[in-house]
């Protein structure tokens, strides 16, 4: 993969513009697709970007555990998201990252 994304710039309108499209998540045996399901707006935080959270769903099967893991999408680049397991979905495991 290549450079990440600086995080610091991004903005809930990137993500919103991509919901339901497919994020690929690199986890140490293989690479996991996520599907982008929600964006939503997390209150002020004074973060430059605005604070929101996304919502993705994974396959079902084995849960990854919370951790920062590169993710890519054909728009926005590899970044370095912290996910955190969510419980199930309808569609598959869900995941959140929040940006504060």
């Amino acid at each position: 993969m290549t450079s990440s994304v600086d995080l610091a710039k991004l903005h809930i309108d990137d993500f919103a513009a991509h919901t339901d499209s497919i994020f690929e998540l690199q986890a140490a045996d293989g690479v996991v697709p996520l599907k982008l399901a929600k964006v939503d707006p997390a209150g002020n935080s004074g973060r430059p970007g605005g604070a929101f959270s996304l919502l993705f769903a994974a396959p079902r099967g084995q849960w990854l555990p919370q951790a920062i893991y590169p993710v890519q999408h054909p728009a926005l680049g590899v970044m370095e998201i912290f996910l955190v397991p969510i419980g199930p979905l309808a569609d598959g495991n869900g995941y959140q990252a929040v940006f504060t």
